[in-house]
């Protein structure tokens, strides 16, 4: 038995061969024969009954195994190791999660359709927001108060309390958002979340609302993603597929983002938004396609398109 058979045994369990194959019991659906197949010399693997498949069995590794087998199979593989791998992910003790009020003003917009509503409501229309978006976002405006005129659309964390709220005018106030002054290190709508999907990292609520029908789209809150942040290791913890979608005139951003992902082996793509002021403005069928469309990013490409851009 080679090296990596006995680390992939370890980690996934039983098997028995298949031609050049070993089938495994899957850990993404658990189904009860072994469907999950995996050939090493070609470095694929797929489940015959959910589909999971990929092109690099180091992504089973990374989600299903422990640290000192994800550096075995690194080593095996020739990878470099993460040095900071264990400082970001050391035992550290928990804050308590943070938790805010909404706005007393806050009404919302699931309840019934009062009259002060119909200005905040023409303003979703207008951006493509659907009946089923308003109750999956638990979307709310204010019509008095410090928010008047604003569409409320409240972030809950795994507690089930709201933790912060995005604040958006719909009549032409000043400031266009007018968010709550609290920390910002919070990955918004947590709660909600569904960490086995690809994972859509947007700017904006409102792209979030749009992006959420070809995955798990999740808005930055703050100005960029930094290592230390709690949304950063969800991504590096869940290992998912991410799609980086942040606005064409957000490049720098999305470079230093896309930078980051890859050197914590993430799985992440490129996805072209150009020819649209954001992800909220382009037609659903148009985003369905740039995503199957979009680039896989490594060193080499990244910076390939960083010279193309400049």
């Amino acid at each position: 038995m080679n090296d990596k058979m006995k680390i992939l045994k370890d980690v996934l369990g039983r098997s028995r061969k298949s031609n050049q194959e070993h089938l495994f019991y899957c850990p993404y659906c658990n189904h009860h024969k072994m469907k999950f197949s995996v050939n090493i010399d070609k470095n694929v693997y797929k489940c015959w009954v959910c589909d999971k498949r990929g092109t690099d069995i180091y992504q089973v590794i990374r989600k299903h195994g422990t640290f000192s087998q994800v550096q075995q199979w690194r080593a095996l593989s020739g990878k470099v190791e993460i040095t900071e791998f264990d400082n970001l992910f050391e035992e550290k003790e928990k804050p308590a999660e943070q938790t805010i009020r909404l706005p007393d003003c806050f009404q919302p917009i699931a309840n019934g359709v009062d009259i002060r509503a119909k200005s905040a409501i023409n303003y979703l229309i207008k951006r493509g927001v659907t009946s089923e978006d308003i109750l999956r976002w638990k979307i709310g405006y204010c019509d008095e108060g410090e928010y008047k005129g604003r569409i409320i659309v409240p972030s809950f964390g795994l507690s089930g309390y709201a933790n912060f709220f995005i604040a958006r005018t719909y009549n032409r106030n000043w400031m266009k958002y007018k968010n709550p002054r609290t920390n910002k290190d919070i990955i918004f709508n947590e709660l909600y979340l569904d960490w086995d999907k690809d994972i859509i990292l947007v700017e904006g609520v409102f792209d979030a609302i749009r992006a959420h029908t070809i995955g798990t789209a999740i808005p930055l809150v703050g100005s960029t993603l930094r290592e230390n942040s709690k949304l950063f290791q969800a991504l590096v913890r869940h290992n998912q597929r991410v799609y980086v979608a942040l606005d064409d005139d957000a490049r720098a951003k999305a470079s230093t983002i896309i930078n980051k992902l890859i050197d914590y082996d993430i799985q992440t793509y490129s996805l072209d938004t150009s020819g649209y002021e954001d992800i909220a403005e382009m037609p659903r069928d148009v985003l369905m396609a740039r995503k199957e469309q979009a680039d896989r990013m490594s060193s080499d490409n990244h910076l390939f398109q960083k010279l193309m851009n400049l």
